[in-house]
């Protein structure tokens, strides 16, 4: 026997313990909810959910707060309406039942024909439903059955009932058997006296009532059933808020998105609508402000940035015209060096040597300006690459095989501006006889479609910290070196012509020694 959870004051385990009371107790059972796995199937209008997504969270989190509240409600009500279910059936049941043993009057000891037509009479009077009445007298053992006893009525119930023989006390217990559950009553029978009534001697005589509570047990079903299906459509209707929700937080998230996502392509003057005092709408105004500050950061340095340009723009125009006087000057002062004396014609030679290196650095600077400026054209014509490397090399004498070892393959033709492709291949080479050692090696080849130029030379090679600052302007890789023989500005000049034919170029390390330059460029 399984007792099913009784209002008494003593539990016992779901292998065959029962729960067992008095007539005050309660009942404390309690149900359980169970919340739909079903997904709803989204509508066209009703924008997609992002596995993961913040969309997807939020009415998930939505329809897990509305399936613990149901279950929480159900649970809640099942309990509250099983209990008075419950205790109303059985105050009646017990109170009927006490009510048919107390008036009793029996001589004693028992007749056993006189007894089983009382048992019969009671069983015939019970109350919310028939009863099997049972009576236990010593050994005897008759009911108003055919059985005498019953396997339901519990040991528990019998010490119940024999403990408080004594007292006009009766006892209950609900007990499932097989699948059945029950309500067992124990009365014992007492004896008054004519004198004092209200003085009641024990006769050892106990009666049991039985009872099923199929109807109880099928009312608390329908609750049950009643409950889960009301979940499901409360679930299904919870779903339309949450989408109605989360579309409500998520529309100054997306704004904030896009926002951000205009910022990001260089539109600072981006703001967003802020409305509300909630904290969405903090974070909107913050990011207003932020974005007014980064707006004006940016401004004020750009038009720093200009002004530089603009300055250095100026100043090599300015420089021009008297470094053109200065080198005519120094061409007829070097004309005229050797006759003078050893000091002089010394230092004849050095402002010379300087002009001619100011003059570069000027050049070099307006190139820059007109890159900054976006001013800088190309004037590409179809040429064939092998002859401008060959014109390049022998405009600045650099036909010594000591010196530059060219290896060309010929018949490629490119379209290229000539003037920027050989500033490009002179800037390499002039660097790589500089600052590596020779024999500097020029090969020029195809790949696909691309034209790839490379300049290597047989010197320590790059230091792998200055490598990715070889292009930047005025760089030093030796920080105490504060002369250069070239203007600083020669690689940096070499990387804008080669981004102008929309190519590339990489500086690296060659394995054996020494470093390379690689140009790509599109034919």
């Amino acid at each position: 026997m399984r007792p099913e959870p009784g209002a008494t004051d003593e539990a016992a385990a779901p292998d065959g313990g029962t729960r067992e009371g008095t007539d005050d107790d309660t009942d404390g059972a309690a149900g359980t909810g169970r919340a739909p796995g079903r997904r709803a199937r989204r509508r066209a209008r009703v924008p997609r959910l992002r596995p993961f997504g913040l969309r997807t969270r939020l009415v998930l989190a939505f329809l897990l707060v509305a399936a613990v509240g149901c279950g929480t409600t159900a649970a809640l009500t099942y309990r509250a309406a099983r209990n008075a279910i419950l205790e109303q059936t059985q105050n009646t049941a017990v109170s009927a039942f006490r009510d048919q043993v107390d008036p009793l009057v029996l001589s004693l000891p028992v007749d056993p024909r006189q007894l089983g037509d009382v048992l019969r009479g009671i069983a015939k009077q019970g109350k919310p439903r028939p009863w099997r009445v049972y009576a236990e007298y010593g050994s005897l053992r008759m009911s108003s059955t055919d059985r005498p006893t019953s396997s339901v009525i519990t040991p528990e119930l019998r010490a119940r009932a024999q403990a408080g023989a004594y007292t006009p006390h009766s006892s209950f217990q609900r007990v499932v058997k097989n699948g059945t559950p029950y309500l067992t009553i124990a009365v014992p029978a007492v004896f008054r006296t004519h004198v004092d009534k209200g003085t009641a001697q024990p006769t050892g005589l106990v009666f049991y009532a039985v009872m099923e509570l199929d109807d109880e047990e099928a009312n608390i079903e329908a609750m049950v059933t009643a409950a889960r299906d009301g979940a499901l459509p409360a679930l299904a209707v919870a779903l339309i808020p949450a989408l109605i929700a989360s579309r409500g937080v998520l529309r100054p998230v997306r704004e904030l998105r896009r926002a951000a996502h205009s910022m990001g392509r260089g539109r600072l003057d981006t703001r967003i609508h802020a409305k509300g005092s909630d904290e969405l709408a903090d974070l909107a105004r913050t990011f207003n402000e932020s974005a007014a500050e980064l707006e004006r950061s940016v401004t004020e340095l750009r038009n720093a940035e200009a002004r530089a340009r603009r300055f250095a723009s100026d100043v090599s125009h300015e420089l021009r015209t008297p470094l053109a006087g200065m080198l005519a000057v120094t061409e007829v002062l070097d004309e005229d060096a050797g006759s003078l004396d050893s000091d002089t014609a010394r230092a004849v030679r050095l402002i010379s040597a300087e002009t001619g290196k100011l003059a570069v650095l000027v050049e070099d600077l307006m190139e820059i300006s007109r890159f900054d400026a976006r001013a800088a054209e190309l004037h590409t014509d179809e040429v064939d690459a092998a002859d401008c490397v060959r014109k390049t090399l022998q405009n600045r004498h650099w036909t010594d095989p000591a010196q530059v070892v060219p290896y060309l393959e010929d018949g490629i033709r490119a379209r290229l501006d000539p003037r920027r492709f050989d500033v490009v291949v002179a800037n390499l080479v002039g660097n790589a006889l500089r600052h590596g050692a020779a024999p500097v090696t020029v090969r020029l080849y195809a790949e696909g479609d691309e034209l790839v130029t490379e300049v290597a030379d047989r010197g320590p090679g790059i230091d792998p910290e200055v490598l990715p600052h070889v292009f930047d302007r005025f760089y030093k890789a030796d920080r105490a070196r504060t002369r250069s023989a070239g203007s600083g500005l020669g690689l940096a000049i070499t990387l804008e012509n080669v981004r102008l034919h929309g190519g590339t170029v990489r500086a690296a390390n060659v394995p054996g020694g020494g470093a390379v330059f690689t140009v790509r460029m599109p034919r």
